[in-house]
């Protein structure tokens, strides 16, 4: 919210971790009594750098009791990140053993638990300084509708935000407007007057963009004035995915859908994924052989079964899995698999049961076809039906598909045999994309081992 983005506010919110966490690394030396050498003082640099571009700034807008537990997760899954990084940086050079075992463990440790405090304090301490009667700031908004409702309320239901709102201005009278029980100030062609006698600090047009030479002129008016003018489009009241700001040569542009994973988020992501996909083919490689041999032996035909896929922007991908049916369908037309399905091998039944069947998809995870976390690819016969009957279903497709997912977790796993099953399934793969962090993914990974366990809708 750009009301409280004051230069000072702006700096304690983008350079508090980083110093946090090079903080608790100095105390950590001096505690067990060692000196800041070359080696140490060099991480120290590499780490703030590091956690400048990994870490977000801190979020004034959470809830203690609602968003601590996320919020921990959050910082603990981005410092787990970073610390693994530095790991890996300190073995290719080499330099691992000149730095204590038993300093770096409590820094591990204590860093994350002194964020989550340093943050809370921090959020306490804005918050009140921005709620202080002299440092509000007076606004109004220009028209009302849907969205000039919802941004009056976010001003009275957040105080910290600093903003004391006066009221609204329209053309329309009360009775056209339908609203009750709203402070309306007065018409547009006064909104000049009334921001210059009465001390308006901010102002937001909630007008829709037909609504042009209106703005136009409001803008004319206003320009004998010291108010701080934000416009609020109103594509803002659409289903937006990741939306954010951007410019071209100076020419600003609105991302009104993207992937969540631009810059550095990609590079996390692509990161956790080779290390989780290295690490867990290493531990089940001689599972993956028994699995092998079981299916060879339990019907002819391949071990591995590759289906055609949509991948990140819907471009065909071809899909691992141990065959669990005594046919390979991969035409225009695919039958999901049902619970009484007799295609399906008595040893195939065990592996989809348990999931199985999918572990040969952590190799295309490596490929970077597929991640570990992202919406479940669906064959595509089921793509192209059901692309025509669920409003947004390709933007699932605006990031790589995943071995698990949020739907998986939220009971959408195996058949969906109706279209509302389907639908819902989409709406949490397109949560997900609103909401994606690095610690849902790790949520998303750790609740995975207990659905699939005690679930009982795949077959």
């Amino acid at each position: 919210m750009q009301a409280i983005d004051r230069p000072s506010v702006l700096l304690v919110k983008s350079l508090l971790n980083p110093i946090v966490i090079v903080g608790c690394f100095i105390l950590t030396i001096h505690f067990y009594g060692l000196k800041i050498e070359k080696h140490y003082f060099l991480l120290l640099v590499i780490t703030f750098l590091i956690a400048s571009l990994i870490f977000d700034e801190i979020d004034l807008e959470l809830d203690f009791k609602s968003s601590l537990l996320r919020s921990f997760g959050n910082i603990f899954a981005r410092w787990t990140f970073l610390f693994g990084f530095l790991a890996i940086l300190g073995f290719a050079a080499k330099m691992s053993d000149d730095f204590s075992r038993k300093l770096l463990l409590t820094w591990f440790v204590a860093t994350p638990l002194v964020l989550i405090a340093v943050q809370l304090l921090a959020r306490r301490a804005l918050q009140s300084a921005v709620s202080q009667g002299d440092a509000q700031r007076r606004a109004i908004i220009v028209g009302v509708n849907e969205l000039g409702l919802k941004l009056a309320r976010q001003f009275e239901s957040a105080p910290y935000l600093g903003i004391s709102f006066a009221g609204f201005f329209d053309d329309r009278s009360p009775e056209r407007l339908g609203v009750s029980h709203i402070n309306l100030l007065g018409k547009m062609n006064e909104v000049a007057e009334f921001v210059r006698t009465k001390s308006i600090h901010l102002i937001y047009i909630a007008l829709p963009m037909m609504a042009q030479p209106r703005i136009f002129d409001l803008l004319d008016k206003l320009r004998d004035t010291t108010a701080s003018i934000y416009f609020v489009p109103d594509i803002f009241v659409f289903d937006l995915i990741q939306a954010r700001f951007g410019n071209i040569n100076g020419i600003p542009v609105v991302a009104v859908c993207e992937s969540p994973f631009y810059g550095v988020n990609r590079v996390m992501k692509r990161i956790v994924d080779i290390l989780f996909a290295s690490i867990i083919l290493i531990l089940i490689f001689p599972l993956m052989l028994a699995i092998a041999i079981g299916v060879k032996l339990s019907s002819p035909g391949p071990v591995i079964f590759k289906q055609r896929r949509y991948g990140l922007d819907g471009e065909e991908i071809k899909v691992y899995k141990f065959r669990t049916m005594t046919v390979c369908e991969d035409g225009h037309n695919v039958r999901q698999a049902s619970k009484t399905d007799n295609r399906i091998t008595r040893f195939g039944r065990f592996l989809r049961k348990t999931s199985l069947d999918e572990l040969p998809q952590f190799i295309n995870v490596l490929q970077g076809r597929m991640s570990i976390v992202g919406p479940r690819p669906h064959a595509v016969a089921h793509n192209e039906l059901y692309r025509t009957q669920i409003k947004g279903y390709m933007i699932r497709h605006k990031v790589k598909p995943g071995i698990t997912g949020w739907a998986q977790v939220n009971g959408f796993r195996g058949e969906t045999d109706t279209l509302q099953k389907m639908k819902a399934r989409i709406e949490f793969d397109l949560d997900y994309l609103r909401n994606w962090s690095l610690s849902l993914d790790l949520w998303i990974i750790l609740r995975t081992a207990g659905v699939f366990l005690k679930q009982d809708t795949a077959y």
